[in-house]
């Protein structure tokens, strides 16, 4: 194949030099006879094909096959795209194809690399996947010439893997998580292989470094397997990468470590015999390990198989430029000739590289075939080698697998309106229904959390299904629990998106770890919602809990609602954020997201035992409303008031209640109206959001013209942007968390952060005092003591070490 010459460039480390106790741990294999001599001329020339319609992609608008010579106007106007990592996409694919055809396995393909996205449409495009659920991407010269002309430009496949890209999972925008994304797949999916390229770039990173321990949480008699392959082209965009650097000796230990078979392919002279051995002898091993634990006999600490895949960076491109080496190096990481389109030298070296893999041998071209009228078929060895049946790109595990849960009524699971209950624990009894009623498509994946949010109810009767623990092993347990968030987000998406629910628990701080990895997955949500083909996939689940207002015990740093902030700034259709105010409502909200499709959902509550407002009838209805005025709190039920006062989240709403309360003994001519906010999204102006109330609606909550206060557990930032364009914004006051904390008591958090009942209450009395003139008269006094009962408690909390004794009382109102 062109491109092997290369191999003296960046030769492999011999290994005659690495010392036999390392050897013993990697797998030596013989694999000249794997392949016959057809199977091996169809992989060579599927590969060339691929290739060519690969590189094509990155620079033709027109004359995609070769039929003359090329010239400037062939050439796009912007040449955008990655070819250095395509090479060994496509050598993985090749050889995917024939395993799959030869033995009918179940596939799935993962690639760290999305931005070799070429290598993985010209594969689609020949195994004529793309024409199944994009008709005009036929696989013939039409086809072709809309796959090449439209590639990173406007209306065509964007330069990443992305949901528009059939077969596909995961997009590896940023790097980091195919493989927890791969293991995240398999789970549940017994019969599903996934084969996840990690780059030699993605493998420096701290997620990936995690994931490696992913099939820890892989129990074979009830999962499939991952087959991870470590593709090592010794080059990021600029520099070597780490692995490019690691000899034979280090990778097999390194690898041994983590408890992997290592099998190195590395014979550049007979790489399609190497992996098509290698291939053959991780299926084997995966199937031996399945086997065992399917039968009653299961291998207590399997060895699961990896390749590592050493292979020049730009493999069968340009070997040199001007002097510089281009293959085998960093300048073949994005476009190798930049400026084909203005100079004629590299319009040259173009030429030169296309015309290398001899299209007219892979394509039907006029000049060629009178039988075909040189329609573009690719030729009949090339397509030799993909399976009739089961292609990859057409697994319906990729793009229609989903199962919606079983979510039981949650009424009759209700609390006692009056009691006072901890949210998260009515919350795990509940969640151990849903394990019940879905023992094989749901999944709870926690990061180290779960006891500490009370959510142990749902090991009750299911464990932890941790691999490497006696107690745990082989025992079907629904909670994965690591601490890695980024593993955990990665395993929720392979899980969801392969068709099945899963929920994500966790201290409040630290989601914000996996932040840009849940907006990456909107934005692949977002598209797939776009791509007709693609059907409904469960919602991303996020529960936090251990929020800032009952921290006091692990102090500042883990004091940080902004989760809130990056779930507001998502595309609306998709977001949805719940600060449900008790247990009752809390139950509603995970009924309800469990049951929603193609969100991302954030539920945001207390571990601490808080009271509950609402009967099950009464939480239900406020929940559907996402708002209500809470009666049994305002004076007069909330008619005509003075001023509005709203709690959103749960400890804030208490403060909210207690305010009102004081105000009722202190100020009894003040006309207090309480709003819960349960459903945020409804706040955001009229249009803006699926949820959002009408103007009239918002007036009918909130009046037109008497001052609101609002008491929100997020930044108060937040909630002024998702009220932009709410009229009369110049009555409203807002507090919130505010960067104030330390290890202190529950009740000074409130006060640290001006959302303690007092600083409610004197926000009440001082915008009540314009529309009241009974309340004017004294306002500033009734104020002023109010805020000196804040600095006494603040005194008795220093001096006693706690809150008062009464702090948490429920609030009366007689």
């Amino acid at each position: 194949m062109p491109g092997q010459q290369i191999a003296e460039a960046n030769p492999p480390p011999d290994p005659s030099l690495l010392p036999d106790s390392v050897l013993d741990y990697g797998v030596q294999l013989e694999n000249k006879h794997v392949l016959s001599k057809h199977e091996l001329n169809a992989i060579h020339k599927f590969r060339r094909a691929a290739d060519y319609v690969a590189a094509a992609m990155i620079f033709l608008k027109s004359n995609v096959l070769l039929e003359h010579k090329l010239t400037f106007d062939d050439i796009k106007p912007r040449l955008l795209g990655h070819w250095g990592t395509c090479p060994g996409l496509v050598l993985v694919y090749a050889h995917l194809n024939r395993i799959v055809r030869k033995t009918g396995v179940d596939v799935l393909y993962v690639v760290g690399p999305g931005h070799g996205a070429p290598a993985l449409l010209s594969c689609l495009w020949l195994e004529d996947s793309l024409s199944k659920f994009m008709p005009a991407y036929t696989r013939d010269r039409s086809g072709l010439q809309k796959l090449i002309s439209r590639f990173s430009a406007p209306g065509g496949f964007p330069s990443h893997i992305n949901a528009e890209t059939p077969g596909c999972i995961h997009e590896g925008g940023e790097l980091g998580y195919a493989l927890s994304v791969s293991f995240g797949a398999v789970m549940d999916n017994p019969n599903l292989i996934v084969a996840c390229v990690v780059g030699d770039g993605e493998a420096e990173t701290g997620p990936t470094a995690t994931a490696w321990h992913g099939f820890k949480y892989i129990d074979p008699a009830e999962s499939g397997a991952v087959l991870p392959i470590v593709h090592v082209n010794g080059f990021k965009i600029s520099e070597r990468t780490i692995y490019g650097t690691m000899d034979n000796k280090e990778i097999i230990a390194l690898f041994t470590g983590y408890g992997y078979q290592v099998r190195i392919v590395e014979d550049l002279h007979n790489i399609d015999q190497d992996l098509a051995g290698s291939v053959e002898w991780a299926l084997a091993e995966i199937k031996n390990i399945q086997t065992a634990a399917r039968t009653g006999k299961p291998i207590v600490k399997p060895r699961w198989p990896v390749l590592i895949m050493r292979t020049p960076k730009g493999w069968s491109g340009p070997k040199e430029f001007h002097g510089e080496l281009i293959e085998g190096s960093f300048h073949s990481h994005q476009v190798p000739l930049p400026n084909a389109k203005t100079d004629k030298e590299e319009l040259q070296a173009l030429q030169h590289w296309l015309s290398s893999y001899n299209p007219h041998e892979l394509f039907h071209v006029k000049s060629q075939s009178s039988d075909h009228q040189g329609d573009g078929n690719p030729v009949d060895d090339v397509l030799s080698i993909i399976p009739e049946n089961n292609k990859i790109g057409q697994r319906k595990e990729a793009y229609a697998a989903f199962r919606a849960l079983q979510v039981p009524g949650w009424i009759d699971k209700g609390v006692e309106k009056g009691s006072q209950v901890s949210c998260m624990k009515v919350v795990g009894s509940f969640l151990k229904e849903i394990i019940k009623e879905n023992p094989k498509s749901f999944r709870i994946f926690s990061p180290d959390e779960l006891v500490s949010n009370k959510l142990d109810a749902v090991l009750d009767d299911s464990d932890r299904n941790f691999q490497w623990d006696v107690a745990s092993r082989g025992k079907g347990g629904r909670v994965i629990e690591i601490l890695s968030e980024h593993t955990c987000q990665g395993m929720l998406q392979g899980y969801t998106l392969t068709g099945r629910t899963g929920l994500f628990p966790s201290y409040e701080a630290f989601l914000g770890i996996i932040q840009t990895m849940m907006v990456q997955y909107s934005k692949f949500v977002k598209m797939a919602h776009e791509t007709n083909w693609r059907q409904d996939v469960g919602s991303i689940n996020y529960l936090e809990t251990s929020t800032w207002a009952r921290q006091e015990h692990n102090g500042f740093s883990h004091q940080n609602p902004s989760f809130i902030g990056a779930v507001l700034n998502l595309k609306a259709a998709y977001a949805r954020v719940y600060l449900p105010p008790d247990a009752n409502c809390f139950l509603s909200t995970v009924a309800h997201c469990l049951r929603a499709k193609n969100y991302i959902n954030l539920m945001v509550g207390s571990k601490q035992p808080t009271p509950v407002w609402l009967s099950p009838e009464e939480a239900n209805k406020h929940c559907v409303a996402g708002a209500s005025v809470w009666k049994f709190a305002s004076v007069d039920d909330g008619i005509n008031p003075d001023v509005v006062l709203v709690g959103i989240g749960v400890e804030v709403t208490f403060e909210v209640i207690a305010a009102a309360a004081l105000l009722r003994k202190l100020v009894p001519d003040l006309r207090v109206r309480v709003v819960n906010v349960t459903d945020l999204m409804i706040l955001s102006e009229e249009g803006s959001h699926p949820h959002a109330l009408t103007h009239g609606d918002f007036t009918t909550l909130f009046t037109n013209n008497r001052s609101i206060h609002f008491n929100f557990h997020g930044y108060p930032i937040e909630l002024k942007g998702l009220l932009f364009g709410r009229p009369h914004l110049d009555r409203v006051s807002i507090e919130g968390y505010n960067e104030e904390g330390t290890t202190t008591s529950p009740f000074d958090m409130m006060l640290c952060n001006k959302t303690s009942r007092y600083h409610v209450a004197a926000a009440a009395i001082r915008a009540g005092a314009s529309h009241n003139q009974k309340v004017a008269i004294d306002a500033h006094e009734k104020a002023s003591y109010v805020m000196h009962l804040a600095q006494k408690t603040k005194e008795y909390i220093y001096a006693n070490g706690k809150d008062p004794n009464d702090t948490f009382d429920t609030p009366k109102f007689d």
